[in-house]
């Protein structure tokens, strides 16, 4: 299937356009034409792909082509076994979950999945969880601790499903309920941002040791466009909001938000999926071989420790001369 072109790659797609038509003639004589083109395909997304607005990341995490949760499980892990349903209500299909093998070591993997096309994402409900869902992750994750297996987890969703049936059933609490035992597990636990990361329903997988994210990945409290729409009244400054929420990898491995950037593919995921998938294998690997040299009180002391120094702030003391001006104030009332 052909890659969907966002409006910042279509001067490389002409170009890769041009060079699939030159390769189907064919012949000798176009072969020192072909490689120029070619090199200057390369130089133009390596420039492209340094230049990049948060708002352009935003669409990179959004690409339809863009692997999902198990791409990565068919790539990394090994006898993958789905399990199913919360035990209270249904079976949510927009997050899968089982044991897995990564090498030698047994994990429980539990990942958000978005869907191909209409049929598949009506399914898997475009990637937004209900309650139900997130019961199922925590079922599981306490399964994981009982059996003293490490939680891999993959967060990829615009958010948990906002429909009446979902508030009703007690999307909130559900959500409520991972971040508090999540805090808790005796296990390593690790996520990755593949996709998008939106609001709670990201943060209801997020709560772990080792936070990483793909390089053109999102990690935010809202979308873009559901900020514009707050600040601006109109979705349509979604690039403007971007800008201000500091939402992408780079930015949030400043702010101590995650702990580290896998890279990608070059152009993205999607050009090359077996690449970052084994980018990701490598990162993970690392970190589980640091958390299980550790011990579980340790491990949750660090996690605790981890979330807590997060959105410190610091209340700006006046100047001088304005607590004067606030002192004279009072003395005239």
């Amino acid at each position: 299937m052909a890659l969907a072109t966002l409006p910042f790659e279509k001067p490389v797609a002409e170009l890769d356009h041009r060079i699939a038509e030159l390769r189907r003639m064919g012949g000798p004589r176009l072969e020192n034409q072909i490689r120029a083109l070619e090199d200057k395909a390369e130089a133009l997304r390596d420039h492209i792909f340094s230049r990049l607005t948060r708002w352009q990341m935003v669409q990179l995490s959004r690409h339809p082509r863009r692997p999902y949760s198990l791409d990565y499980i068919s790539r990394i892990f090994t006898d993958f076994q789905e399990f199913h349903g919360d035990r209270r209500f249904a079976d949510d299909e927009s997050i899968v979950a089982g044991f897995a093998r990564l090498d030698d070591v047994r994990v429980m993997v539990i990942g958000q999945q978005k869907g191909r096309g209409t049929k598949e994402n009506l399914r898997r409900n475009f990637g937004m969880p209900r309650p139900e869902g997130y019961r199922k992750a925590l079922r599981l994750m306490k399964l994981a601790e009982r059996f003293d297996r490490p939680i891999i987890t993959f967060i990829d969703t615009p958010g948990a499903y906002p429909g009446i049936g979902a508030e009703e059933r007690g999307q909130s609490q559900a959500i409520a309920e991972n971040l508090e035992e999540m805090m808790k597990l005796r296990v390593p636990v690790i996520s990755t941002v593949i996709g998008e990361g939106g609001s709670g329903g990201a943060l209801a997988l997020g709560v772990t040791d080792r936070i990483n994210m793909l390089r053109y990945t999102t990690y935010s409290v809202i979308t873009p466009e559901g900020c514009a729409s707050i600040l601006w009244r109109d979705a349509a400054n979604a690039d403007k909001a971007a800008e201000a929420m500091r939402l992408t990898a780079p930015d949030l491995v400043k702010l101590g938000i995650i702990d580290e950037v896998i890279d990608e593919a070059r152009g993205g995921a999607h050009r090359d999926p077996g690449l970052t998938a084994a980018n990701v294998e490598r990162v993970i690997n690392r970190q589980l071989d640091q958390l299980l040299s550790m011990d579980a009180e340790t491990r949750i002391a660090d996690r605790r420790a981890k979330y807590r120094a997060m959105g410190v702030a610091l209340e700006p003391t006046r100047e001088p001369e304005e607590r004067a001006r606030a002192r004279t104030r009072r003395r005239t009332r």
